[in-house]
């Protein structure tokens, strides 16, 4: 008697099926990215192994406050013509990639102190101090400190954009104009003033920002701005902290190469806050 026909046993298709092996003259992932760039950007100055993790952490880092300065100045943007929809899915993205920042840190604080002194000396006088983007980020977020342009005097284009990154209204005067036009009483001296100089609190403003959370019903879109700027604060203090913590892991107390005190200019940086009153008025609601 013979055995029944058996059916045909299906086979995996393979792994390359529908793969475009060949490019031909079309554009490639390498390509698109500029890979080749890229992964020839890292160059140790010593023969030491760590250096190769610090410099990708830095570049790293670098890399994600490009994309934060893009959201931002976009963001910006969006709140002069008050369409506060894509506004906070642009802040609300400034918040991830913070926590992308902050994670950076934890890879970095792997590094001993014995094995970062194998390449410090090889740093000169360069220093995190000295990067145009977080000082963009600083002067468009609200912290200005014209003093803080010196640093840059050397290359002329830097200069030049820091320079008006300090002239230019901040991501906290844009929002203060949006309250005065959506009818919070804001100080007039608080609207057309010199952006260079450091913000001041005040306590009408603290009361414009209580208004907004009183009457969240009505103007929802406004509290929900202030609780997102509250949380790039929040981002911006844990960035700072987990800095503070991995430099004091790896030199101690020493001074920073950048000629800054070290641990203790990064303690300072702490008690910064970029919107001060969402932070003052939360006692009193």
């Amino acid at each position: 008697m013979s055995s029944p026909e058996k059916p045909d046993t299906p086979r995996s298709a393979p792994a390359t099926a529908g793969t475009h092996l060949e490019l031909g003259a079309s554009l490639s992932y390498g390509g698109y990215l500029h890979l080749e760039k890229l992964l020839d950007a890292q160059h140790p100055l010593s023969s030491e192994h760590n250096e190769m993790l610090f410099i990708i952490v830095h570049q790293v880092s670098e890399l994600w406050m490009r994309l934060m300065l893009h959201e931002l100045t976009a963001a910006m943007g969006c709140v002069r013509r008050d369409d506060l929809d894509p506004c906070r899915k642009m802040l609300a993205r400034i918040s991830r990639t913070q926590s992308q920042l902050i994670t950076a840190w934890e890879v970095l604080s792997t590094m001993t102190p014995f094995e970062y002194s194998g390449f410090r000396n090889e740093l000169g006088r360069s220093s995190g101090f000295q990067s145009l983007q977080y000082r963009l980020l600083e002067f468009q977020f609200g912290n200005k400190n014209p003093e803080m342009l010196a640093v840059h005097a050397a290359d002329l284009q830097a200069h030049a954009r820091l320079g008006r990154a300090l002239e230019a209204p901040s991501l906290y005067d844009e929002v203060l104009r949006l309250l005065s036009q959506r009818g919070y009483e804001i100080p007039e001296d608080y609207l057309v003033r010199d952006f260079s100089q450091p913000y001041v609190p005040s306590k009408r403003v603290a009361g414009a920002w209580l208004g907004v959370y009183h009457n969240s019903e009505k103007h929802w879109d406004l509290y929900e701005l202030a609780e997102q700027l509250v949380d790039l604060d929040y981002k911006f203090q844990l960035w700072r902290a987990h800095h503070l913590k991995t430099v004091e892991r790896i030199i101690g107390y020493k001074p920073g190469t950048g000629g800054t005190a070290g641990v203790a200019y990064l303690a300072k940086a702490l008690e910064l806050k970029f919107f001060p009153e969402l932070w003052t008025i939360r006692t009193s609601l």
